[in-house]
Order: structure tokens, then C-alpha cells, then sequence
């Protein structure tokens, strides 16, 4: 008696009730995993979108900025008094000038297909020098990427004088670069639409 008492005290775990464990640990483990994963990609699509809202809002104050202090503005419509408004893919302007020396500063700001097949558009910042009225140099560089559309309402009074310009834009978070990830978050593209007069307008 007491011997088989001592026998079944120290008998341990069966072999069912090992592998019973194991899938309740397993199945807690995978859930827990699922919870962090989705987690960590929530927060990765919110701060990406956070991001480039930051930096598009930025872009655009520069753009309105820039479009404040310009002069001589293009394209323009053929005639002001029948067709005062076109839409254009870009906007170029004189942002410097200085009669002494005859230089001048073209500020070009227009959309560029990526060329890579996704159908979205970069903005682009393109800068010619003219001296006595021939091009000295030229500087460009990219200002946003990830656009889905990009366009310029300007509207001109006669002369042709720009009297005001609207900047709309929508923009993709910029670096969700998992396809999957995007879709099933479905996040969010960004719009901004902003309006600017010429200060000689003022």
C-alpha cells in the first residue's frame, strides 16, 4: 500500500496533458503576436501619415509664399476677359530681379510623373538664371513626392495680371511602402487646397 502510494505521489504530466499545454501556450503566444503586429502597424501608418501631413503642410507655405512675392506669372490665358480662369499642371514665375546687373530668377513649380508605373506625380522646383536675357544656369529638386494630384487654378484679370492662385493637392503617406499593409489599413490620402494673391496685387 504504501509503496503504490509513493508510486502514483510521484507520477508526472502524461503525454495528452503535455501536448494540451503546449497548444493552449502556442495559441496565446500566435495571439499575442497577432495583437502587436497589428498594433505596430497602426502606429507606423498613423505616424506616416502624421509625417507627411507636416511636411505637406510645409510645402504648401513655401508654395504660397513664393507665389506672394513673384512677379510676371505664367501660363496665362490667351484672353483675360473671356476665359480669366485656366487650370495648369504648373506655375512659373519671376522671383528675383536686379536691373543692375539685368539677372533675373525664373521659379518654376510644376507636377512630374515618376515614371516608375504607380501613376503618381512629384512636385518639382526648377530655378533658371537669366542674364541679359539668356539662361546662365538652372537648379532643380524634388519638393514632394507621393502625389495622387497636383494642380494650379489661376485666375487673371486683364493685362494679363494674376490676380490669385489655388494650390490643391492630394498626397499619399509617403512611406507605406508594404502594399498589404496600406490595403488593409486603407489609410487615408491627404488633401490640401490653399489660395494665394501676388503682394502687387495688394
Amino acid at each position: 500500500m504504501n509503496t503504490r502510494t509513493r508510486r502514483n505521489a510521484r507520477r508526472g504530466f502524461s503525454l495528452i496533458e503535455v501536448l494540451i499545454a503546449l497548444t493552449i501556450t502556442a495559441t496565446l503566444l500566435t495571439a499575442t503576436m497577432s495583437a502587436l503586429d497589428a498594433s505596430f502597424k497602426g502606429y507606423k501608418a498613423t505616424s506616416e501619415s502624421a509625417s507627411t501631413q507636416v511636411v505637406a503642410r510645409i510645402v504648401m507655405q513655401r508654395v504660397t509664399a513664393m507665389v506672394r512675392t513673384g512677379e510676371d506669372f505664367g501660363p496665362y490665358p490667351i484672353n483675360p476677359i473671356t476665359t480669366p480662369n485656366i487650370q495648369s499642371d504648373y506655375i512659373e514665375f519671376v522671383s528675383f530681379r536686379d536691373p543692375s546687373t539685368d539677372t533675373e530668377r525664373v521659379t518654376r513649380l510644376e507636377r512630374r510623373d515618376t515614371g516608375d508605373g504607380s501613376g503618381l506625380f512629384e512636385l518639382w522646383y526648377v530655378v533658371t538664371t537669366m542674364v541679359a536675357g539668356e539662361e546662365d544656369s538652372e537648379d532643380e529638386a524634388p519638393l514632394l513626392v507621393g502625389l495622387q494630384e497636383l494642380s494650379f487654378d489661376m485666375e487673371y484679370d486683364v493685362g494679363p495680371r494674376l490676380k490669385r492662385v489655388t494650390i490643391d493637392m492630394i498626397i499619399d503617406p509617403d512611406d507605406l511602402q508594404d502594399a498589404q499593409i496600406a490595403t488593409r489599413l486603407e489609410t487615408p490620402t491627404i488633401r490640401l487646397v490653399a489660395s494665394a494673391a501676388p503682394r502687387m496685387n495688394d
